[in-house]
Order: C-alpha cells, then sequence, then structure tokens
C-alpha cells in the first residue's frame, strides 16, 4: 500500500474519532502513535540485496517469500549429495540455504512494509494481523478494520492505540478492554460508552476517571481532551 493510500486510511480513523482530520505525515504519525508497537524491520535479501521487511531479524540471511518462491520454480532447493564427515559439514551446507524468509503475505492484497499477513487487505508496515482490513503500525491483530498502532486486539474497528482488547469502536488509547465505544484512555473496562480516563468499570457513560458526569458536562471536558490528544 503506498504511503498516500495510507494517509487516506489514517485521515479516516481520525475523523471517525475525534470529528477531526490528520494534520500528520506517515513519520509522525508512527513516533506520536506507534513508538512502542512490534513491527517488521528493514533488512536486505540476501539474493538481490533489496529493502525487504521481516519480524526476525536474528539471522544473517534473508529472502523475500517471492525471490524463494521463485527459485523453487526456476532451480528448487534440493542439493546434489554430498560427502559429510561430520557436523561441521552439514552446517555449512545447511547455510548454503538457510534463509529466512521475508514478507510473508498470504491471500491479501495491497499489503507494504509487513510480515506474516493472512487473508488481508490495506495493510501498512504491520504483523501477524488476519482476516482484517485497513490497518497501519499494528501487531497481531485479528477481523480487525481500521486500526493505527494496535496490538493483539479483536473485533475492533476505527480504533488508536487498542491493546489486547475486543469489540471496541471509535475509541482512543484502550487496554484490556471489551466493548468500548467512543471513549479516551480506558483500562481493564467492559461496556462503557463515551467515556475518558477509566479503569475497572463496567456498563456506564459519561463517565471520566470514573465519576458520574452529566451528558452536558462531559462532552465539554471532552472537547478540551480531543484538543490536546491531537495537539501534543
Amino acid at each position: 500500500m503506498k504511503e498516500e493510500e495510507t494517509l487516506k486510511i489514517i485521515n479516516i480513523i481520525f475523523n471517525s474519532i475525534f470529528k477531526l482530520p490528520n494534520y500528520s505525515n506517515l513519520k509522525e504519525v508512527y513516533t506520536k502513535y506507534a513508538f512502542d508497537i512490534k513491527l517488521p524491520k528493514e533488512v536486505r535479501d540476501s539474493t538481490t540485496n533489496e529493502i525487504t521487511y521481516a519480524d526476525s531479524i536474528n539471522s544473517q540471511k534473508f529472502i523475500t517469500l517471492k525471490n524463494m518462491e521463485q527459485r523453487d520454480i526456476n532451480e528448487g532447493w534440493m542439493l546434489p549429495k554430498q560427502n559429510i564427515t561430520g557436523l561441521k559439514d552439514i552446517i555449512t551446507i545447511w547455510n548454503q540455504i538457510n534463509y529466512t524468509t521475508t514478507e510473508r503475505v498470504y491471500d491479501s492484497i495491497n499489503v507494504s512494509l509487513s510480515d506474516t499477513i493472512y487473508r488481508c487487505q490495506n495493510i501498512y508496515h504491520s504483523t501477524g494481523c488476519s482476516d482484517s482490513k485497513n490497518l497501519v503500525f499494528c501487531d497481531n491483530c485479528a477481523n480487525c478494520e481500521y486500526l493505527i498502532a494496535s496490538q493483539r486486539s479483536f473485533a475492533c474497528s476505527f480504533c488508536i492505540r487498542t491493546d489486547d482488547s475486543k469489540d471496541c469502536t471509535n475509541s482512543y488509547n484502550v487496554i484490556c478492554s471489551n466493548k468500548i465505544s467512543n471513549s479516551y484512555f480506558i483500562q481493564d473496562c467492559f461496556n462503557l460508552h463515551e467515556c475518558l480516563f477509566c479503569s475497572h468499570i463496567a456498563n456506564k457513560k459519561y463517565c471520566i476517571a470514573n465519576m458520574q458526569f452529566s451528558k452536558e458536562e462531559y462532552y465539554q471536558i471532552k472537547e478540551k481532551i480531543t484538543k490536546w490528544i491531537i495537539n501534543s
């Protein structure tokens, strides 16, 4: 996915959560929201020297999935039988064909700078995601759409920094929670709508720091918090 397409997706998410457009470039979005997300690292394909992206960078030799499959078609990966006198011989021969495969993208379209992606569409610099679309800087999210900088979450949409959560929508910075909507800074909560800075509560709306507010009071404060998030 190209950077221009990615910024359009980011803008859609911002408008959904904050009712404001995104004015930052991709590098700024990464620095502000995805600074601690585990993402594929840039490495070089050892056979072509082209830039590629890998989850694991412990290996010294890399090859893209595309180039690995092409070699399999052209010449295969089997080697002629050689004389082996010990473990050293086996390791030497193994090093001839032992590459870490990168950019492993399966049954997906429009994916870039990513590794281990399954059945997805429109994915940018993410890892371990499946059955999702329109993800940017995400790690291990499934059945999700329109997320930025989220981790280990399921069935979430239009969220930024949603971690270890499920069924969250239009929210920012949600941790270990379920059924959260239109909320910011939520941890270990269930079934909250329009709440800010809440922890360990359930079935509430218009709460701030676990305190009940009127609808009018709540939205006055939320407007200020939204501006703070965007401008900080």
